[in-house]
């Protein structure tokens, strides 16, 4: 039976717009994960095997495949909650020989299976460790469930299968990749995808034929609209209102973030957005960049203008920190050490 406290908790998240939430338990309690759309960003990509996150000052692995970790004291889960009446879009994908393919679209021998993402999870939901038959052109195929495989019946190739929620834009997943569109800049923005393996990978010009800059200039002409582009023979369409880059042939859908380079964002009403910097052990000053932590001077600055008094939490390299500004300090919460911080405004 749930207490008020959790009911509460519940409803203030879906409010939020989020759906899911990441806990891990020790074994008598289970405890959200902060910043968990960062876990879910990775997880929503077939191609990411799992991530490593800073808890309660452990480096904890998790394994997206068997929802485990690699400390047998800890165990993980996702929560999914949404309005009754209403269900998850889930996506089923095979791996080919290349890359991660949705069901119900092309594979690399530019071949349809007669079934979508859709058919395979209405399977799964009545049987989650039964299997069933379909087929690809003149071939058929067997998909085991409690194996999580896909088996050729004629040569016995079998191949892995990934089930992922897909994608969903919400304000707290923009918040943290996007900025106002009030924010002029000569190229000071990076704009990155979500690789196959979770990594953010930059857009480059001599990849895709524009690069960051580029992409910064059409934004900046409409910042809920959409810029299609191709690579090789595939085309595709990033969207800025949901900030998420879709194949257009297979359909599969990745997040996209735009950050600020430090030092070069723009603000119209201050002229030069602020920045935030800590004190190193040598006593030098040092901007918080995205490429060494996990924040940037624009995220702490929109942290700041919310709670002035109040603190935030992040992580660099495998160490988490409480930036307090109040105190305008910084403290490594493993080993207590203690910085000095600084807004520094023109």
């Amino acid at each position: 039976m749930e207490n008020a406290d959790e009911i509460n908790h519940w409803q203030e998240t879906a409010v939020n717009g989020k759906h899911y939430e990441w806990q891990l338990s020790n074994g008598h309690l289970w405890l959200p994960i902060d910043n968990d759309h960062l876990i879910e960003t990775h997880y929503c990509q077939p191609g990411a095997k799992g991530i490593t996150i800073n808890f309660k000052h452990m480096k904890v692995f998790i394994d997206f495949d068997e929802l485990l970790t690699q400390n047998v004291d800890l165990k993980v889960q996702r929560l999914s909650f949404l309005p009754q009446g209403q269900t998850e879009d889930i996506g089923w994908y095979f791996r080919d020989d290349q890359l991660w393919r949705e069901f119900g679209s092309q594979s690399s021998n530019m071949q349809s299976s007669s079934i979508s993402s859709g058919d395979v999870e209405r399977q799964f939901t009545l049987n989650p460790r039964g299997s069933f038959n379909f087929t690809v052109g003149s071939l058929s195929y067997s998909l085991d469930f409690s194996t999580m495989t896909q088996t050729n019946c004629i040569t016995g190739l079998r191949r892995n299968l990934r089930r992922r929620p897909k994608f969903t834009f919400n304000a707290e997943s923009r918040s943290s990749t996007s900025a106002s569109s009030s924010q002029l800049t000569d190229g000071g923005y990076r704009w990155e995808f979500m690789g196959d393996e979770g990594i953010w990978t930059e857009y480059k010009a001599h990849v895709c034929s524009f690069d960051s800059a580029a992409l910064e200039k059409q934004y900046q002409l409409n910042p809920h609209g959409q810029h299609p582009f191709k690579i090789r023979r595939f085309s595709y369409t990033l969207d800025f209102s949901s900030m998420s880059q879709v194949n257009d042939t297979i359909g599969t859908r990745r997040a996209v973030r735009r950050t600020a380079d430090s030092g070069s964002q723009q603000d119209s009403s201050l002229g030069t957005s602020p920045r935030w910097q800590f004190q190193d052990i040598g006593g030098m000053w040092k901007d918080y960049s995205n490429s060494k932590s996990s924040i940037s001077s624009q995220d702490i600055e929109r942290q700041y203008q919310q709670t002035p008094s109040g603190s935030m939490k992040f992580t660099a390299n495998r160490f988490s920190y409480e930036l307090n500004f109040s105190a305008m300090t910084q403290k490594n919460m493993s080993t207590t050490t203690t910085r000095s911080v600084r807004r520094l405004t023109q």
